[in-house]
């Protein structure tokens, strides 16, 4: 079965990111064992990773160099805001676990868009955030292989997203 539209793909595969300055450091690396679940067409990955894929079967290699235009776009300052500690306060109290420099907290705008931001520092101003994606910037590249490939369940084309290696999953 080749990769392609409504198709489950798993891969396993190392990142490495690169900012332009110290060269291409290891970012993350999925093992065969634990591999990543997505499914194709449906917007999930970036588009030169589906592409690099695409027609592909399992057990094929693959090797995706991704600019970083093409991939997360530029790391954009105006992405980084400070929230009022107010806005975080959960039945009148101030929730400390959460307000914690390094986490990634869901969040939406004021249309009720979802974004994740990190908080990056918390001071008298208030809760500084970042919600850049967290490889804005850097230019990445891909070596991987494709561990399987099945036909997606009806559920899953609906949903537009995997529920699972074998397709089942509870919402």
């Amino acid at each position: 079965m080749k990769a392609e539209k409504n198709t489950v793909v798993a891969v396993a595969y190392s990142l490495k990111v690169d900012d332009g300055e110290n060269g291409q450091e290891l970012y993350e690396s999925v093992q065969e064992d634990s591999p990543f679940y997505f499914l194709f067409g449906h917007q999930n990955v970036l588009p030169k990773f589906e592409e690099a894929i695409a027609g592909k079967e399992a057990g094929d290699v693959f090797s995706v160099a991704i600019d970083f235009e093409n991939g997360y776009g530029d790391y954009d300052e105006n992405k980084k805001v400070i929230i009022p500690k107010t806005s975080f306060k959960e039945e009148g109290k101030k929730n400390k676990d959460l307000l914690k420099v390094g986490n990634v907290i869901p969040m939406q705008d004021d249309k009720g868009n979802e974004m994740r931001g990190e908080i990056i520092k918390v001071d008298y101003l208030g809760v500084h955030m970042d919600f850049n994606p967290p490889l804005a910037g850097y230019d990445l590249a891909f070596e991987g292989k494709i561990i399987s490939i099945r036909e997606a369940q009806p559920v899953e084309i609906e949903h537009g997203h995997v529920h699972g290696p074998d397709g089942h999953h509870h919402h």
